[in-house]
């Protein structure tokens, strides 16, 4: 396929697909008879991988590195083991952050808003508890 219809098909936009291909994300499979850059399954596969990965809070440069996944040495364990370990915390306090606005909301929708202050605001308003808090 040729990268307007692997634009489409993840749903996302040529210039982006280019994007992607300039940081070393992502490479054409080949090369048609006229020189257009070919993708297969496989580079939809990767594309989808990339964009839920930063939708999901993931930086490209995390992003690269579960890409190198495969190729990890022994010197890279402990590189990726940290970069594990600290998403890890990173979701973590995610986590109790949406539960503390789910909880906010439920009140909400329970009991209206004739309250003093509103639930999801003071939810909202107070700073992440981040790592480990």
């Amino acid at each position: 396929m040729r990268i307007g219809e692997l634009a489409r098909a993840v749903g996302v936009g040529i210039s982006t697909v280019r994007f992607y291909e300039r940081r070393g994300l992502l490479e054409p499979s080949g090369r048609s008879g006229g020189n257009y850059r070919s993708y297969d399954d496989e580079s939809v596969r990767r594309l989808r991988f990339i964009r839920r990965a930063q939708e999901l809070g993931f930086t490209l440069g995390e992003i690269e590195q579960f890409l190198a996944l495969p190729s990890v040495t022994d010197l890279d364990q402990h590189a990726v083991i940290d970069l594990v370990a600290g998403k890890l915390d990173e979701i973590d306090g995610r986590i109790r952050d949406l539960n503390r606005l789910r909880s906010a909301l439920s009140t909400l929708a329970a009991t209206g808003a004739n309250r003093e202050r509103c639930p999801v605001v003071a939810a909202l308003a107070d700073p992440p508890t981040g790592r480990g808090g």
